[in-house]
């Protein structure tokens, strides 16, 4: 049973920048982070199998592709990395690149490594605020400058690069021809409202990356039979004996929590292990949804509205 104010572990990165404000208060000026990791605050804790972290770009990163569950355990790891990401500020201009303009045969794409015109035949597209990508694994992707995102994956870290500007860093030519999905990026399935307060932004067999959006001074019980990640990222609330705000992340597991929200509300990106959003997660209180039922009572027009939505 948990209930964990996450601890945080910094990752510095040259392609990282000095001024975390407003999702962390350290000092990072003289040199640059890149990633939050958000852990177990428990260090003997058994290990989740989801990573949620932060990202920071002053310049684009690598092209890369990650290895599906099938490949990983071929080559000795425990599983696979499917990720998402989800944008917390861009710079105007800002743009990541999910998938390739065409399809490569692996003789088409071992050309494009060694020649460097993977560069080119990557799919670059706009991001803004609130953007929410999902990048399986087999995606060949990369992210560029002047983004803040939030990224949940399955907890791996191996990589396999294709492009790197010129570094001295190696390419991963074999790997990343071998787990490739060398062609456009599948379409990504639409959001999905759950509640009045919950959308689920992306539904796969690896996990749920909802949105929530929490009224000023409601109340909530947060039921987290499995493992389940919060990180606040506007207001505040209080949950358990934790005081969460901006930047702030709680792990739970086996355990429930009352959830009281702050005087500007609180919105946060919730994630669990998949294929189905639970929907007893999050409860609003009792006394306070009949309160609401009872000084909100829908017009014939907006239930019908309401039940279009579902």
């Amino acid at each position: 049973m948990a209930i964990e104010h996450a601890s945080v572990q910094v990752a510095r990165k040259p392609w990282g920048v000095g001024d975390l404000h407003p999702w962390s208060s350290m000092d990072v000026s003289s040199d640059p982070v890149g990633e939050l990791w958000f852990q177990r605050a428990d260090k003997n804790a058994p290990i989740p199998a989801l990573l949620f972290k932060l990202l920071f770009t002053s310049e684009p990163l690598s092209i890369q592709v990650h290895p599906d569950d099938e490949f990983a355990r071929s080559i000795g790891l425990p599983n696979g990395k499917t990720e998402a990401w989800y944008m917390l500020a861009a710079a105007p201009g800002a743009r990541v690149a999910i998938g390739l303009k065409q399809r490569l045969t692996p003789e088409e794409l071992r050309a494009a490594i060694r020649d460097g015109s993977i560069a080119n035949l990557t799919q670059w597209r706009p991001v803004a605020k609130g953007d929410i990508i999902f990048v399986p694994a087999g995606t060949i992707h990369a992210i560029g400058a002047g983004i803040v995102l939030a990224e949940i994956q399955q907890r791996s870290d191996t990589t396999f690069r294709l492009f790197d500007y010129g570094s001295q860093r190696e390419l991963h030519e074999e790997n990343a021809i071998a787990v490739s999905e060398a062609g456009p990026a599948q379409t990504q399935a639409g959001q999905r409202r759950l509640t009045a307060a919950r959308t689920a932004l992306i539904t796969n067999s690896h996990f749920i990356l909802e949105r929530v959006e929490l009224q000023a001074k409601s109340r909530w019980t947060l039921n987290a039979d499995s493992e389940t990640w919060i990180v606040v990222i506007e207001g505040c609330a209080s949950i358990g004996s934790i005081s969460a705000s901006v930047g702030d992340a709680v792990f739970a597991e086996a355990d429930r929590a009352e959830i009281e929200v702050g005087p500007d509300g609180m919105n946060c990106l919730l994630a669990y292990p998949g294929p189905s959003p639970m929907m007893t997660l999050l409860q609003e209180s009792q006394e306070q949804a009949t309160q609401s039922a009872r000084f909100s009572v829908p017009s014939p027009k907006s239930t019908e509205n309401v039940e279009a939505q579902r």
